[in-house]
């Protein structure tokens, strides 16, 4: 799926957090161009308000860069960017000033002090407000955006501005560059929550990943363990019995050869009971492993009365769907479901997280289901659906006797 849609799509949830969260203070910028800047188009002079819009937008853009760099600095991604910080509130001083002593000692005329007071409390209030990006405690924070209220009441009084307004000024950037601060803070806050999600998420995939090797593990340490050592043990005594002529020696290689044997056989029935997958069992395990990595996962299905080969081939699919949602998907719900319709029985499993699961029909694992389903004439489809979902459905005729027992 290709375009914005698919590119967004394309990404994981907490990117998708990060690229919401990045987009809004970009608007942040918007907003200070269309309701700071443009309202003095109409209530100053044209030159003046010239001047005035071209300030707005080069803080715009200043803000704009400051809150990238430090938006990647929370991320780890970067150094703090104390250049851009400090740039960004230099400019925003030396502009604010500059509004002031072009509405004082520049022909603007009367009626203009709103305009000029609107432009000059809006560059105080977002500069000191996406400022507080760069910090990280909440008392730098409040010490920022009190530095600049003070400051704003403190440089509008030498130019010209009455005490009383310039207090007002100074309560009204505090309140706005407060504002600014703590939608900063929670949006940070808020990203960073999704990001210590998402690696949970992975971490208890792994570890339930982990965990089935460990059983696999203990299962073969059972198996070979006590016969390994018995056959250790048998062949250095019929080494000892061989060197000293004893016809015993064949005796004790013949029952090494026993042993050896049924180890193999206990070993093809551990392997065989992941190879050849109960459809039950399947299920049951899918739901407990997705569950253990953090996703909701609903289950229907009545595996009872199919047949052996049948309940192996869509076992092996449950457990290849499950391993795409752990390993690919951004998931937070997966329902499976098997029906007998009308002589074949059907497997689907949905999920939502479609970028995820990128494999798509083109991947070796869903090729190898299909070999295997083909082996019974079944048939895979898998691919995205409406929405953010992902969809795979496998059908199998069953005999003629197993559909009517079953239905």
């Amino acid at each position: 799926m290709s375009g914005p849609r698919g590119w967004w799509r394309g990404k994981s949830r907490p990117a998708q957090v990060e690229t919401y969260t990045r987009w809004s203070f970009y608007f942040f910028s918007v907003v200070e161009i269309t309701g700071v800047g443009l309202p003095a188009l109409g209530h100053t002079p044209p030159w003046l308000a010239g001047w005035l819009l071209a300030m707005v937008v080069g803080h715009a853009v200043v803000t704009t860069v400051t809150a990238s760099l430090a938006l990647d600095w929370t991320r780890g991604r970067r150094a703090r960017p104390a250049r851009a910080l400090w740039t960004l509130g230099t400019v925003t001083v030396v502009l604010a000033v500059t509004v002031l002593v072009l509405h004082r000692y520049g022909s603007v005329g009367r009626g203009t002090g709103t305009a000029v007071g609107t432009v000059y409390g809006g560059l105080m209030s977002w500069g000191g407000g996406l400022l507080t990006l760069g910090v990280r405690g909440r008392r730098q924070m409040l010490t920022i955006v009190s530095g600049f209220a003070v400051g704003a009441g403190v440089l509008s009084v030498p130019l010209g501005v009455p005490w009383p307004v310039a207090a007002v000024a100074a309560v009204m950037v505090f309140l706005c560059a407060g504002f600014l601060a703590v939608t900063c803070l929670f949006s940070v806050w808020l990203l960073d929550s999704v990001y210590e999600l998402d690696e949970a998420r992975e971490t208890r995939t792994r570890l339930a990943v982990a965990e089935e090797r460990l059983r696999f593990g203990r299962d073969l340490h059972d198996v070979l363990g006590r016969n390994l050592s018995v056959i250790s043990l048998k062949s250095e005594l019929a080494v000892q019995l061989a060197r000293r002529g004893r016809p015993e020696a064949v005796e004790q290689m013949i029952e090494v050869q026993r042993i050896a044997h049924e180890s193999q056989r206990e070993v093809r029935a551990v392997v065989r009971g992941y190879r050849d997958a109960d459809l039950g069992a399947e299920l049951a395990g899918a739901q407990g492993v997705l569950a253990a990595a953090g996703i909701d996962c609903e289950v229907s299905a009545e595996p009872a009365g199919l047949p052996a080969d049948v309940q192996s081939a869509l076992g092996w699919v449950v457990r290849e769907a499950t391993t795409n949602v752990l390993r690919h998907g951004d998931a937070g719900r997966c329902t499976l479901w098997l029906r007998v319709l009308q002589g074949r029985v059907v497997l689907t499993v949905e999920n939502d997280g479609v970028s995820g699961t990128s494999d798509g029909g083109g991947g070796s694992g869903l090729a190898g289901l299909r070999e295997r389903l083909a082996v019974l004439a079944g048939t895979l489809q898998a691919g995205a659906v409406a929405g953010d979902r992902f969809r795979l459905v496998a059908e199998v005729p069953l005999r003629q006797e197993v559909s009517e027992v079953t239905s």
